[in-house]
């Protein structure tokens, strides 16, 4: 592996949860975050994990990146903004489906691509960097096109880079933005980890294989199309599978699902397994997270089902 191991781009905010009778509980989760937490608890401590993103310089921010240290990750060369905080967000559940409420207009780490020479060597030679469609859509359209530019001068430099679209419509001025900052980011992407849902919302396609050619055409060789419970559909080196999920009958909080597949997923092909036995182990990977609450998953729960694959 490349001496900067893995980085993972965007926003993490405090995250809470559990609110009956008014106890609520704070952590800290944002999608390219808990992505990385699985990677972290999947990967060897010797390979180094960082979360590039901007913070505040408020107490909370300070807990924050205490947090992230105390469990393995670094922030790299991420900047402190003087007046700025981490963003907030309540999940409430219904029965194991969830709903969210958030405060992030003011958050520090939309200002994370800011200082493009920060950027730069928060991604230097990295074996993978990660990011997503949250993370484009907390930016205005000039940071956008800088952090695109970042991705693909690492692309360009040997490091790998995935992307999950994860499109939020309530993030975004209208589909048409959304689309236009996609297509750009699949354009430096070597690996996509979509949902289904997501892509027929905001493109119209009419089913996982369409998702599939069309990322194919955009010059994308490693396309993974997550359909919930459905079966995943993977495209590599030009060929095509279908790998069933894992079932689970009775889950308990579906938060962070998503994200732990791509953990999983991403760890898992670092380590060297073919993409279809990443996607295997990815499954289990996120049929355990949905069996606990919160978006982030206990490191050995994650790792029992990793290493049970």
């Amino acid at each position: 592996m490349a001496k900067g191991g893995i980085a993972s781009v965007g926003e993490c905010m405090l995250e809470l949860s559990g609110g009956k009778d008014g106890n609520w509980q704070m952590g800290h989760a944002g999608d390219t975050f808990n992505t990385l937490w699985a990677i972290r608890a999947l990967t060897p401590s010797s390979i180094s994990a960082d979360y590039v993103s901007a913070f505040g310089d408020d107490p909370f921010s300070v807990q924050q990146k205490d947090f992230f240290s105390a469990h393995g990750i670094g922030i790299a060369a991420s900047p402190t903004i003087v007046g700025r905080n981490p963003g907030l967000y309540a999940i409430t559940l219904d029965g194991a489906e969830r709903s969210f409420t958030y405060w992030r207009s003011e958050s520090a780490a939309r200002l994370l691509a800011d200082d493009p020479v920060a950027l730069a060597k928060s991604l230097e030679s990295r074996e993978l960097v990660y990011f997503s469609g949250i993370t484009l859509a907390i930016l205005d359209e000039a940071a956008r096109a800088t952090l695109v530019t970042a991705l693909g001068n690492a692309r360009k430099n040997g490091s790998r880079v995935a992307f999950d679209p994860n499109y939020r419509p309530r993030l975004w001025a209208s589909p048409k933005d959304a689309r236009s900052a996609f297509d750009h980011a699949l354009s430096v992407s070597d690996i996509t980890l979509p949902t289904f849902p997501d892509e027929a919302l905001l493109y119209g396609d009419a089913d996982p294989h369409a998702t599939t050619l069309r990322m194919q055409q955009a010059g994308v060789a490693e396309i993974v199309v997550k359909d919930g419970s459905e079966p995943t559909l993977l495209l590599f080196d030009g060929g095509q599978s279908e790998i069933p999920a894992q079932k689970v009958a009775e889950p308990v909080d579906t938060t962070g699902a998503g994200d732990s597949f791509n953990g999983a997923y991403l760890a898992a092909r670092l380590s060297g397994d073919g993409p279809e036995a990443a996607v295997k182990r990815a499954h289990k990977v996120a049929a355990a997270v949905i069996q606990v609450y919160g978006a982030l998953a206990p490191f050995d729960v994650l790792r029992q089902a990793f290493g049970d694959s």
